[in-house]
């Protein structure tokens, strides 16, 4: 599977059809359900899709909490790797010897994915080496543009667009974006854990709610009212940026269509989901189920397969 994968990309050295196949291999392991949904896109859109997953996750593995390394080690960790992705990006030096860098700096190349879209990234995850609140919406949004919207903007030339990408742009940023709070909204009990609170502090406070009452919620397995009205209003924002990001499906490459159609049809019913829990998201996660995920990933896959019959793509 994964060496016609290659060979629909193009990809002829061995080298570099190696690194691919490593990047394909830490998404399979580490991204399950983003790596199902790779499945949707033509084989030709694999790899590269694989590539940037590979990357992101070696930045995410550098900030993991739970091992011993201190917060000035991880931070020279990842100026490390952005100096050396830029060094090749950038400087044209080389990188033979990673293979994750190896195969995203070829994507980025080949799709013409800009170094300031990986720079607002690698910003984003330094913030999360000293940031734990945000006191307002806009301090939030600075973080999400690199850790989240940037992520859609990167994959945007890969999935390809019916008109200029720029149309597309603001819409696959907005997904990015409505993935992202809605991991915020669903997470809020794993990330307190972790020490980090990622809801605007002046919105939360508005409602009565601050990190102790948070903090409270979590001992005690239960959603303070004050709480629950608190993330009902996120999930009121987040609904709503799905909505500025639903228009941009019809912008896409139609073979690449059913496959963000799915994933946003998923991700939103997570909200759905944490609704009908009634926002009891402590000591318990907001799922969708493995039949509903079977039943959308299915219908993508006869909707992918009859957009690649139609427009000639493999």
């Amino acid at each position: 599977m994964i060496g016609s994968e290659l060979d629909a990309a193009g990809l002829r050295d061995p080298s570099l059809r190696e690194a691919y196949r490593q990047c394909r291999k830490v998404n399979a392991q580490h991204g399950k359900t983003f790596f199902l949904a790779t499945r949707l896109l033509a084989p030709r859109q694999r790899p590269a899709v694989h590539a940037l997953y590979g990357f992101a996750r070696r930045a995410d593995d550098i900030l993991d909490d739970f091992d011993a390394r201190d917060g000035e080690v991880r931070a020279d960790q990842l100026q490390a790797l952005s100096t050396r992705l830029f060094n090749s990006l950038v400087q044209n030096q080389p990188c033979t010897d990673d293979p994750t860098l190896t195969a995203v700096v070829h994507t980025a190349r080949r799709y013409d994915i800009g170094w300031s879209l990986f720079d607002d990234f690698l910003t984003s995850m330094r913030m999360d080496l000293t940031v734990t609140d945000y006191p307002d919406r806009a301090a939030l949004d600075r973080y999400m543009y690199g850790s989240a919207e940037v992520i859609g903007l990167q994959l945007l030339p890969i999935l390809g667009t019916l008109g200029p990408r720029e149309d597309a742009a603001p819409h696959a940023a907005a997904l990015g974006k409505a993935f992202q709070l809605t991991n915020f909204i669903r997470d809020v009990d794993e990330d307190l854990r972790r020490g980090r609170v990622y809801l605007p502090a002046d919105e939360l406070a508005a409602h009565g709610v601050d990190r102790d009452l948070l903090s409270w919620c979590q001992s005690n397995g239960r959603t303070d009212p004050r709480v629950r009205r608190a993330l009902m209003e996120q999930h009121a924002i987040a609904r709503q940026i799905y909505a500025k990001a639903r228009p941009g499906i019809g912008k896409l490459a139609p073979i690449s269509q059913p496959c963000v159609a799915a994933a946003l049809t998923l991700y939103s019913e997570i909200l759905q989901r944490i609704e009908q829990i009634d926002f009891q998201i402590f000591g318990q996660r907001a799922t969708v189920g493995k039949a509903r995920r079977l039943s959308v990933a299915g219908r993508g896959i006869v909707r992918s397969w009859g957009a690649r019959l139609k427009h000639g793509s493999r």
